[in-house]
């Protein structure tokens, strides 16, 4: 089960942070950029509809096969409409949950998790269902908690 913080996106101030534009290789090591000379706003770069999109924090393990973890910060567009395989926040019988959508099933509509103790959501013509906003970017936090006793 995934339950959700909700926040509003503020897009009204800008804050340009120090960009690597050359890129950071994931590959063989590279000399560093000595010298960064652009920025990038990430309220222009990852909010393209400021009035229709907001934050979710996700709490819950229903997508964790996917990468999406419980802490991880959603980037949710209330403006685009949702398709096949998008991965959304809907609103079933009164309860949020985020999961990929299947579309493609006929007449019925399928809330994929990705965790393999979960089963999907079969969305039938009498529940109260709406998709909510599409999953655009996920926030995640990258560094792991030190316990002291882990070494590498």
């Amino acid at each position: 089960m995934i339950v959700f913080q909700l926040y509003g996106s503020d897009t009204s101030t800008a804050m340009p942070l120090p960009y690597a534009d050359a890129g950071i290789r994931a590959g063989f090591p590279s000399p560093a950029q000595d010298y960064i000379s652009d920025s990038i706003d990430l309220n222009r770069e990852l909010i393209k509809h400021p009035a229709s999109t907001f934050y979710a924090r996700v709490s819950g393990d229903s997508m964790c096969e996917e990468g999406i973890c419980e802490g991880d910060i959603l980037i949710v567009d209330r403006s685009i409409e949702a398709e096949h395989g998008d991965l959304a926040v809907c609103c079933v019988n009164g309860e949020f949950t985020l999961k990929r959508l299947c579309l493609n099933r006929g007449d019925k509509i399928y809330l994929m998790p990705s965790n393999r103790r979960y089963r999907p959501i079969e969305v039938s013509a009498d529940s109260d269902f709406t998709v909510w906003g599409v999953v655009v970017y996920t926030i995640k936090a990258n560094r792991r908690r030190q316990s002291g006793t882990e070494r590498w």
